[in-house]
């Protein structure tokens, strides 16, 4: 009973902190074995299901990896929180399939998109169901526990089951509302079937330590949504000639790498590296559209704290460093006007991740 009731605490707590506290696209992008790979790599259980919570909140706008130091008044401040609720069925000789059904609420706090600058600042919103995720995924080696390390293998699809057309109020003025699709940074969806590939490994060095890593791509064939950019404004014929008045819909990668620590029989930490983003260009398909390409570089710890059948774990990267690059529209921009051209984009100083995985 105290074990229940522990870890209904700690889902409390995980959605209550999240809640308290633009854009490269930095959206839950994780992969299904991010989180406690050796584990997930031999358990006598069937079913494993994961609560992932997740929360970012973007503020500061850069050019490149310059920090524009934009006086506050004028910050557009997004905030989003994910729910990704994920279960695995486990199969025979290493193979596994995973569905993730995520629950999204977003926010965007501007007074650029009302207004203008040195305007009211609004905040529009979003909620709802996001892109669901399916994966099949197999273990190189027929996992077993005397297994010292082990890579999986995963192939999957992101279905466009999230709004990519929300829309909310935008204010011209105090009195004066138009009802538009709010920004691409916080709508559920990305409006396109998406192609997922990620690999995931581990190797224990001893009885203490282990290493790990996870690579995860997400491929959008689709170009663009049509869904526009702007807020309800009308483009001007630069912006027409650029494309930019249309979402693009991107690729999305992410790299992770780093080492556990056995403090003893329940409790982990670790330390590694966490990289992630969005290209300019997409493997497959088109890259128009409006997109803020670029990466966030992060030194990610964590702890881990395990009974038998439930694991707690928190993951909170800190950004150190990041870039936004420049997009196709960019370059068409700058080819029409003979001068170099990235749009801002947004970023923050770290993410949260808390989550419960439970062998059923």
């Amino acid at each position: 009973m105290k074990k229940i009731v522990f870890l209904i605490s700690a889902l409390l707590l995980s959605i209550t902190y999240s809640f308290t506290q633009g854009c490269v696209a930095v959206r839950n992008i994780s992969g299904f074995s991010q989180y406690l790979q050796s584990e997930n790599g031999f358990t006598s259980s069937n079913w494993i299901l994961n609560v992932n919570n997740r929360y970012f909140k973007s503020f500061r706008d850069f050019r490149g990896s310059e920090d524009l130091k934009t006086p506050s008044e004028n910050e557009s401040i997004n905030r989003s929180y994910n729910l990704d609720l994920s279960t695995t069925h486990l199969l025979r000789n290493g193979w596994s399939i995973s569905l993730a059904v995520p629950i999204v609420a977003n926010s965007r706090e501007a007074s650029m998109e009302h207004g203008g600058p040195n305007t009211r600042r609004y905040t529009t919103h979003s909620f709802g169901l996001g892109d669901i995720r399916l994966i099949a995924g197999k273990w190189l080696l027929k996992p077993n526990e005397n297994l010292k390390g082990n890579v999986q293998i995963g192939l999957g699809l992101k279905f466009a089951t999230g709004d990519y057309k929300y829309q909310d109020y935008f204010h011209r003025t105090d009195s004066t509302t138009i009802l538009a699709p709010v920004n691409p940074g916080i709508q559920l969806g990305d409006g396109g079937l998406g192609l997922i590939s990620e690999i995931n490994a581990y190797y224990r060095l001893n009885k203490t330590f282990s290493i790990y890593t996870d690579l995860y791509y997400l491929s959008s064939p689709r170009e663009q949504n049509g869904v526009p950019v702007l807020g309800g404004r009308t483009p001007t014929d630069i912006q027409v000639k650029a494309g930019i008045n249309e979402t693009s819909v991107t690729d999305v990668y992410s790299l992770r790498a780093g080492v556990y620590l056995d403090l003893m029989d329940r409790l982990t930490i670790s330390g590694g590296i966490r990289y992630e983003g969005v290209p300019v260009n997409d493997i497959i398909g088109g890259s128009g559209g409006t997109r803020r390409p670029g990466y966030n570089f992060s030194i990610e710890p964590g702890l881990i704290y395990r009974f038998n059948k439930i694991s707690l774990y928190t993951y909170i990267p800190f950004i150190v460093s990041r870039s936004i690059d420049q997009s196709v529209p960019d370059q068409i921009v700058s080819e029409l006007t003979n001068q170099y051209t990235v749009s801002p984009g947004g970023s923050g100083n770290y993410q949260l991740f808390i989550g419960v995985l439970l062998k059923l």
